[in-house]
């Protein structure tokens, strides 16, 4: 064995960054919340579905009322959802309780389906949307945002404290 091959088996794998693995907790949140979402469409939890958001606000093409446009517009969310864990890790990943994240979680649904609901024509005025969509939505939302949240927060407060140890150790 060479010298070269020893070394490269000592070596440990590289981590990702915080500000990475909370960009990434942001797009896998955003892909399995939506998808969420969209069976909740399915099983008539609620008159809205992440299609009806993305895509058929702006685009009346056949393809967006089959499986392609459900696809699509789950990945879509996910980048989307990106910008919202940057938004979360920018304001409050030194937080670290459950609570901020629910409060977030309701905040977002406020944003998205009462100050962005005029640019979505798909959607129907908060007033007009009915108990069931609303309650199911916000506890998406709710849901959401916790796992943001508490992701970030908690990934933030475990980096903080590993190299806290690492510190000690090492002095």
């Amino acid at each position: 064995m060479g010298k070269k091959e020893k070394l490269e088996q000592n070596k440990q794998e590289k981590s990702y960054s915080l500000l990475a693995r909370s960009l990434l907790t942001g797009f896998i949140g955003g892909l399995g919340w939506s998808t969420l979402g969209l069976i909740m469409y399915y099983f008539n939890f609620s008159k809205v579905s992440p299609t009806s958001f993305i895509l058929r606000s702006w685009l009346n093409a056949k393809w967006t009322h089959e499986w392609l446009g459900d696809l699509i517009s789950i990945v879509i969310i996910g980048v989307i959802s990106i910008v919202v864990a940057l938004v979360y890790y920018g304001l409050l990943r030194k937080i670290s309780t459950m609570w901020i994240g629910t409060l977030f979680g309701i905040i977002l649904w406020g944003i998205v389906f009462y100050l962005l609901q005029p640019i979505f024509p798909n959607i129907p005025p908060l007033n007009e949307l009915g108990k069931d969509t609303i309650v199911s939505t916000l506890c998406l939302f709710i849901l959401y945002g916790t796992f943001i949240g508490y992701s970030i927060s908690y990934d933030y407060r475990d980096t903080a404290i590993r190299g806290q140890a690492t510190e000690e150790g090492n002095g």
